[in-house]
């Protein structure tokens, strides 16, 4: 994990469950014992998921409401041209779940990380942490606004305070919709769940300030962009064509993605072992 007026999930190696629409039946029994409908108490109509979703103003589509692989929660298909999405909503209607759901009989088991092309990334306009001249570069599309990423920020932190080797390239990666150009910019994503991220990632990106991203990330307002800048839109493209759909994501020096948040030791494992 994370297209986006939320983490859409698309991190979306949700498990599929096809289950008949409409009224959705769940597994909950009342008090009496007997088994039950969760469509008894809890209903969500495509109408009312597009008005809570706000899918016209994203010109995106309810294609389908059905109950979600875990208890309690409504997986809804969003379409959005040619695009398919799945969210996941509580039955209070109160939140979007993002991530994916993984069955407990795949723990364990070791999945060969994807591998992107290095040399499509370019870096020239990346926030560099750690030793600029250090022997190996890890890219890193970030959000100013995703809570993972503040959490991954701060383990890179201590990573290039030990370890001179290694140096941070950080691509601004907003989840956010660009203002006036949403075709262009936000395609992908049907959903914009960080409003304020792209001015942010812009303000950063003109200053390739450290700084400011630590300010963002410690929820600090920050200066408004001093430049016209290109970065952000061929940043969300450039996501777009490597596969990456949610941040934080990193790519490590022989290619290898790994998405999402994870500790310094187990990132410093898997950057250090190339046989992973």
């Amino acid at each position: 994990m994370a297209k986006r007026f939320f983490q859409i999930m698309i991190l979306a190696a949700a498990v599929s469950f096809a289950w008949p629409v409409s009224q959705v039946e769940a597994f909950p029994a009342p008090a009496n014992g007997t088994a039950g409908k969760c469509s008894d108490c809890h209903v969500l109509s495509k109408e009312e998921a597009a008005k809570l979703l706000k899918t016209d103003m994203f010109k995106a589509q309810i294609k389908d409401i059905r109950m979600s692989p875990v208890k309690g929660l409504w997986e809804i298909e969003i379409a959005q041209g040619d695009k398919v999405f799945l969210v996941y909503i509580d039955f209070a209607k109160k939140y979007l779940v993002e991530g994916r759901y993984t069955p407990v009989d795949q723990l364990g088991e070791s999945k060969p990380l994807k591998k992107v092309d290095v040399r499509k990334i370019p870096l020239d306009n990346a926030v560099v942490m750690g030793n600029p001249k250090a022997e190996k570069k890890i890219i890193v599309f970030d959000d100013p606004e995703c809570p993972y990423c503040a959490k991954l920020h701060e383990e890179i932190k201590k990573i290039v305070a030990k370890r001179s080797d290694l140096a941070f390239y950080i691509k601004m990666y907003p989840l956010a919709m660009h203002p006036g150009a949403y075709e262009k910019s936000i395609k992908m994503y049907p959903l914009a769940m960080h409003p304020g991220a792209y001015e942010k990632s812009k303000a950063i990106v003109c200053q390739k300030s450290p700084k400011l991203l630590d300010d963002a990330f410690a929820g600090k307002k920050l200066p408004k962009a001093e430049c016209e800048t290109q970065e952000i839109d061929n940043n969300i493209k450039l996501a777009e064509d490597l596969g990456i759909t949610g941040t934080p994501a990193m790519i490590l020096p022989d290619g290898r993605l790994v998405p999402g948040y994870v500790s310094g030791d187990v990132l410093l494992g898997i950057i250090d072992n190339t046989q992973s």
